[in-house]
């Protein structure tokens, strides 16, 4: 194909049906600015394919350089779907940086590649984002290319919304991690934020799970949190030391009349997490867990 031929940037994609992965393809060119929403093509007309700058999830070639990323092709051996190709593609281009790759990658495209490969499947009643792009296709299967064209448009720009949202936290996260480090470097059992900000990407980065700190106090709208720390990032759901068993699940005078302490909010059942009326409150709950760990 003549490099006059290609209509810079374009995107081609299969029509019919869609799937999260040349959904989540597109998005990411979009986001980064490297093709143009009115330069989507959907078709599978080779003719009409060959003058994209980028085809996705259709044309049986995978090769960054021509810019064609399909993944259906026999000989292609990989884990990865349109969207996982896409987004190595941009990091080795240079467009984004490994960070910001393993945050995208970890936050969403690696699940929609195991998804759309066949390698994983949503858990009954829960809805994956794979699953939540593909109910933006009609219903009907006999719908007409019109109401699939629609429909796709529609759910890229779901998708594109929802990745400049992550983008965006991502950006935060990044602003917020000097004070993470500094806030470690102090060595403490307890981490102390004077408010509130996303820490535990940051705090995990920087070597959290060998740092000796096992709850964390910081601001929560007009309340305080006291937060036990994970063992690890991906067990984010558990922590080092849990709160009290007979504070699980107990709300405002139950908690108040069972710790002593005039404002408390409230602890979750999972015991990894209580809120306070106020910084010394949240004090005054980590004091009698430390009581109770020396009985």
């Amino acid at each position: 194909m003549k490099k006059e031929m290609i209509r810079p940037r374009s995107f081609g994609t299969h029509d019919g049906s869609f799937h999260a992965d040349e959904v989540t393809a597109c998005a990411l060119l979009l986001l980064f600015d490297k093709i143009d929403m009115e330069e989507v093509v959907r078709s599978r007309h080779l003719n009409q394919l060959e003058t994209c700058e980028y085809v996705c999830d259709v044309g049986g070639v995978y090769d960054s350089k021509q810019k064609r990323f399909d993944h259906h092709q026999s000989d292609y051996k990989g884990s990865l779907s349109s969207a996982g190709m896409i987004l190595k593609y941009l990091k080795e281009e240079g467009v984004i940086g490994d960070k910001l790759y393993r945050y995208f990658n970890r936050s969403l495209v690696m699940g929609v590649d195991a998804i759309d490969n066949g390698k994983a499947s949503p858990m009954v009643g829960h809805c994956s984002f794979s699953s939540l792009i593909a109910n933006f296709a009609p219903a009907r299967h006999d719908a007409s290319v019109r109401d699939f064209n629609a429909a796709f448009f529609k759910a890229l720009k779901f998708c594109l919304g929802h990745l400049r949202r992550l983008l965006e936290k991502y950006n935060y996260i990044q602003e917020c991690r000097d004070k993470i480090r500094e806030v470690m470097e102090k060595k403490e059992q307890v981490m102390i934020f004077e408010r509130s900000m996303p820490w535990i990407e940051s705090f995990f980065e920087l070597g959290g799970e060998k740092h000796p700190a096992e709850f964390v106090i910081m601001p929560t709208g007009d309340q305080w949190k006291l937060r036990g720390v994970p063992p690890s990032y991906d067990k984010r759901m558990q922590v080092r030391t849990p709160m009290p068993k007979e504070w699980a699940g107990l709300i405002d005078q139950e908690l108040q009349e069972k710790t002593g302490i005039p404002g408390a909010v409230f602890c979750h059942k999972g015991r990894f997490i209580s809120v306070w009326k106020t910084k010394e409150d949240a004090f005054k709950a980590l004091e009698l867990i430390q009581k109770k760990r020396k009985k």
